[in-house]
């Protein structure tokens, strides 16, 4: 069956509407960052580069190091964006755009996030890097998809008890990592954690400026939180909605995270960007050799 016009959606020159990419211009290896700047920080490492696109907040190069062909794409912030980037990625090697049909033959890709995050735990400090074999999603986006094979039912239950979370929130979520990828990322150079992806960057991670919070504790109870050993570690705002939408479309999924603040001491990197480019260069390194 052809998707319509309006559920495919395509540009004049064919490419997939947001992202502005063609099939080939994507490799089987896309890092995601939020920051559009960012990419040329991860590219710049690339021995060569073949493609360079974009539009909007999403761009895209594409090239090659040691051999291994790369893609990295800016996605934004939030998983409202991760929707529109993870569907789109996928449309480009499991659709036909030109007949507008879902191929016979799926493909799976690799999806690695390399984003910046806030610690929880006061042991977990600044500069360093955390690899989440777990995201718990305090946002929507998996709700609007048939996704309850893939959560975690146990741990969500325990958490929602544990926190007292409000009715009034959307349901938490939980889906893990790859861990064949995560395996490929990992060493003793990281942390492993479960990370929380949270709707903002100011209430919603319990910062508070002029505006009181529903909920002055909710940090609190998170970095309290253990379920078998496993701890809240850290917040930022993509890694939930990569993870669900990875998993419910066949792709491995990994997020590399370097903690530039830390909530509970109340400090936060002296030098983000270097820590930011160690980071990129350890994940880089990790993938092509």
């Amino acid at each position: 069956m052809s998707l319509e016009p309006s559920e495919l959606i395509l540009n004049p020159d064919g490419s997939i509407y947001h992202l502005n990419l063609l099939p080939e211009d994507i490799a089987d290896t896309v890092i995601t960052v939020g920051d559009p700047d960012r990419v040329t920080s991860v590219s710049r490492y690339f021995d060569r580069i073949e493609i360079k696109k974009g539009k909007r907040e999403f761009v895209t190069h594409t090239g090659e190091l040691n051999g291994k062909r790369l893609s990295v794409i800016s996605t934004g912030i939030g998983t409202d964006n991760i929707d529109i980037v993870l569907n789109e990625l996928d449309a480009l090697v499991n659709i036909d755009l030109k007949n507008r049909q879902i191929k016979n033959h799926l493909k799976s890709i690799d999806i690695i996030r390399i984003g910046t995050s806030g610690s929880l735990q006061p042991d977990i400090p600044v500069d360093s890097f955390l690899l989440s074999e777990y995201a718990i999603g305090f946002d929507s986006l998996l709700h609007y998809y048939l996704s309850k094979d893939i959560q975690h039912q146990a741990l969500q239950e325990d958490f929602i008890k544990h926190t007292l979370w409000s009715k009034h929130k959307s349901t938490p979520y939980i889906v893990g990592y790859n861990s064949a990828l995560g395996d490929l990322l990992n060493s003793d150079q990281l942390y492993l954690g479960m990370t929380g992806t949270n709707v903002g960057f100011y209430g919603p991670q319990g910062r508070v400026l002029r505006l009181p919070l529903s909920d002055a504790d909710l940090n609190d109870k998170l970095a309290s939180f253990e379920y078998r050993g496993l701890k809240v570690t850290n917040l930022e705002m993509e890694t939930a909605g990569i993870y669900g939408l990875a998993k419910l479309l066949g792709h491995r999924a990994a997020s590399m995270n370097c903690i530039i603040a830390n909530r509970p001491n109340g400090t936060f990197s002296k030098d983000p960007k270097t820590s930011v480019d160690n980071l990129i260069k350890y994940t880089l390194k990790k993938l092509t050799n």
